[in-house]
């Protein structure tokens, strides 16, 4: 899928964030030399197309008190595994998940859940609701918590 060069130039306009102003697609149009009404129009088609995901606010989980962070990692059956990881990505407390391939001897997981919470416990306590939805399904578990921040942005068109 290719886009058009102007939509590439409203993504990157936009891809930090909208300006936080009264008229946010006003100003990126200015900015980009186009109509309000243009920007808004593009960006929906994008939307509707699949280009972006989403328009909307990006809390800081910390500024909210949310300082406990876990990967959950969950060795599943791999018949199951895409189901299952549908399941546990529609929890509600479950930032992001992936499905991603082993690196046995040493790597047995496959699953891999993001769970954020206001200390240990409460990530320890979704871990286990994660547990029983998997059931039988499940193997084996870890939980790698984050110990600090080394970058934290969104994905960022390149040059």
């Amino acid at each position: 899928m290719t886009i058009a060069e102007v939509d590439r130039q409203i993504v990157e306009a936009t891809q930090a964030g909208l300006p936080l102003t009264p008229a946010p697609y006003a100003e990126v149009a200015a900015k980009l030399g186009l109509k309000e009404a243009e920007v808004i129009d593009r960006m929906t088609a994008l939307q509707a197309r699949g280009v972006i995901r989403r328009i909307g606010v990006a809390p800081n989980h910390y500024a909210l008190g949310l300082v406990a962070n876990g990967m959950t990692v969950w060795d599943l059956e791999d018949g199951q595994a895409r189901r299952l990881g549908a399941a546990v990505g529609a929890l509600d407390f479950v930032s992001h998940c992936y499905l991603r391939p082993r690196v046995l001897p040493d790597w047995p997981y496959n699953l891999f859940a993001m769970v954020h919470g206001l200390d240990r416990e409460e990530v320890e306590e979704k871990r286990g609701e994660i547990a029983k939805l998997l059931g039988s399904a499940c193997r084996a578990s870890d939980i790698l918590y984050s110990t600090r921040i080394l970058k934290k942005t969104g994905f960022r068109l390149a040059r």
